[in-house]
């Protein structure tokens, strides 16, 4: 079992920044992804990035050159910087964690409660 915990959400005036920080618990597993996913009232939870344990990043285009996403394993912590925000970055932001078998098999799939992003004037 993992356990995430998402932090960092708030109320941010466009063009401002946030970083969003995600601790996780438990289960440690050696091919794991880490990443941001977002979901806004009355749409579909979408990617915002992922970072794997290789170290390689993969971003949505809407947030590339914006948002950057990092992990600290040492100490179990992702965190995800947001700059020059946008009202259509609000949403709920959730931090996920996925493990995988030595086969390429999904092992398993936790998310954290989701920590809320509003973008406003």
């Amino acid at each position: 079992q993992v356990q995430l915990v998402e932090s960092g959400g708030g109320l941010v005036q466009p063009g401002g920044s946030l970083r969003l920080s995600c601790a996780a618990s438990g289960s440690a597993f050696s091919i794991n992804v880490m990443g941001w996913y977002r979901q806004a009232p009355g749409k579909q939870r979408e990617l915002v990035a992922t970072f794997t344990t290789g170290g390689r990043t993969n971003y949505a285009d809407a947030v590339k050159g914006r948002f950057t996403i990092s992990r600290d394993n040492a100490k179990n912590m992702m965190y995800l910087q947001m700059n020059s925000l946008k009202p259509e970055d609000t949403a709920v932001y959730y931090c996920n964690y996925r493990y995988y078998y030595s086969s390429g098999t999904l092992g398993g799939d936790y998310w954290g409660q989701g920590t809320q992003v509003t973008v406003s004037s």
